[in-house]
């Protein structure tokens, strides 16, 4: 444990960052799970909803740009 209070502060923060990035990944591998196992007539849909959940995570920053793309790339390869 730390023992400066800019320390302890600096944990704080890594904590509460920790956890808001681990839930968008998690909302981000959700639905390229909810996209891969979607019915056909609702594929385009779930897609749809999968590619704009990526674009915020990177938008965000929780994931980088290029990892975007390719995330991206490979969903639109599994969905055809």
């Amino acid at each position: 444990m730390p023992h400066k209070k800019s320390a302890k502060k600096r944990l704080r923060q890594r904590e509460k960052i920790t956890a808001h990035n681990r839930a968008w990944k998690s909302r981000v591998a959700g639905a390229v799970k909810l996209a891969d196992a979607a019915k056909p007539e609702e594929r385009v849909k779930a897609v749809r909803e999968a590619v704009s959940t990526i674009d915020r995570a990177a938008k965000v920053g929780v994931i980088k740009k290029e990892t975007a793309r390719r995330k991206k790339s490979r969903l639109m390869k599994r969905a055809k």
